[in-house]
């Protein structure tokens, strides 16, 4: 059974504060299953952008996996942010949570 994405996004929010990072829920989404994108904004001019990774992905044990939506490592904020509101076009339940991290940390399970 996968957890609520309420709940996933609310102990993401808590595990970066203990990081010593700053995130902020953007935008609510569908309370028991909307998709979650994650900015992480890295304060220097460069920013990644993370959504769910394809379910062929899937790894035992992993709640959530999260997948890099562009080929460079980083991207131009502003980049990062036309691709977020093309999302919303697509699928309006969806969070958008985003992080700063000078360090660019995300904090996420990632499929590379």
């Amino acid at each position: 059974m996968r957890l609520r994405a309420d709940f996933w996004v609310s102990a993401y929010l808590r595990r970066c504060a203990l990081e010593g990072a700053v995130a902020v829920l953007r935008r609510r989404g569908a309370a028991e299953a909307g998709a979650i994108f994650v900015k992480v904004d890295r304060l220097d001019g460069a920013a990644a952008l993370f959504g769910p990774a394809p379910q062929s992905e899937a790894r035992d044990g992993v709640d959530r996996l999260f997948a890099r939506l562009h080929a460079d490592p980083w991207i131009d904020p502003a980049e990062a942010e036309s691709k977020i509101a093309r999302q919303i076009k697509f699928d309006p339940d969806l969070w958008i949570v985003e992080t700063e991290d000078r360090q660019g940390r995300s904090f996420l399970d990632v499929v590379e």
